[in-house]
């Protein structure tokens, strides 16, 4: 995936792509028997599709989409994800290794509502977020074509305080080896073929409504929080735990994060073996 690094090595790429698939596997079944794994599960074809972008017989960029219930974890995940990646990139100078988008900047805006209805947690009564149709899933699946075939592209910033106001045209996106995205509809219809990976996140229930509480709060949605949350799960059951059938890889929402980026170090030790090291 990071295919500015270069080596000096002459190997044919399918062999290359056997070798690097052995060493995934390992790493994927090890973490999948581990106690509090990240893994749920995992398709076989998943290993075969990261081992041709890091040999580099695909060269084109791979796109991430990270899709999950309401305080699943999914944007923490996401982040821990960039932060990791973006570590080793500044330490060999890899350049343009990753662009977030960020799903729910595709809300409509809905500041005209709020304002009307006299407060958000007002609004919300009235108004269901959590479906697709909230969201203009095909300008993301635009962008996210755009990134991946090279071009900067302008995307849009939703307020998450309360106001429901989406800021179009408001962050420069440059294209990079890795374009990630999360968010509870990411693997839905209008977007899921946007992304060479897809994720789920499963989570459990009590964790998922703890999260969800303090959350609430801090949105101060009042007494319409309980209404939401019931919403949320009834919708989720209808648009986003189906997305898990289709994931190439399922992760525990309900892991340590450290766990997160120790998975996702070893990855990167097989990149730093394969080009700096003889494999």
């Amino acid at each position: 995936m990071l295919q500015n690094i270069t080596t000096s090595q002459t190997i044919k790429p399918t062999t290359l792509d056997e070798k690097i698939e052995r060493y995934l596997h390992d790493i994927f079944e090890k973490e999948l028997q581990a106690k509090g794994s990240i893994l749920v599960s995992y398709t076989p074809f998943v290993i075969k599709k990261i081992a041709a972008y890091l040999s580099g017989r695909i060269k084109m960029p791979a796109s991430i989409g990270i899709a999950g219930e309401t305080a699943s974890g999914k944007s923490t995940i996401t982040m821990d994800l960039i932060d990791t990646i973006e570590s080793f990139a500044a330490e060999f100078d890899i350049k343009d290794a990753i662009t977030r988008v960020n799903t729910d900047d595709y809300y409509y805006d809905r500041s005209e509502m709020v304002k009307a209805a006299g407060s958000f947690s007002e609004f919300a009564k009235n108004y269901d977020l959590d479906v697709p149709q909230a969201l203009e899933l095909e300008l993301m699946h635009k962008h996210i074509k755009e990134l991946l075939s090279g071009k900067e592209t302008y995307l849009p910033k939703y307020d998450m305080s309360g106001t429901a106001k989406r800021f179009d045209n408001h962050t420069l996106a440059k294209p990079s080896k890795i374009i990630i995205s999360e968010g509870l509809f990411t693997l839905t219809e209008k977007v899921k073929d946007a992304f060479d990976f897809k994720i789920y996140v499963e989570i459990d229930e009590k964790i998922k409504k703890d999260r969800f509480y303090v959350r609430a709060k801090e949105r101060d949605l009042g007494d319409s929080a309980d209404i939401i949350y019931k919403n949320a799960n009834e919708k989720a059951d209808v648009y986003i735990k189906p997305c898990k059938k289709q994931a190439d890889i399922v992760l525990s929402g309900s892991a340590d994060r450290i766990k997160y980026k120790n998975f996702l170090n070893k990855i990167i030790a097989v990149i730093h073996e394969l080009y700096f090291s003889e494999i």
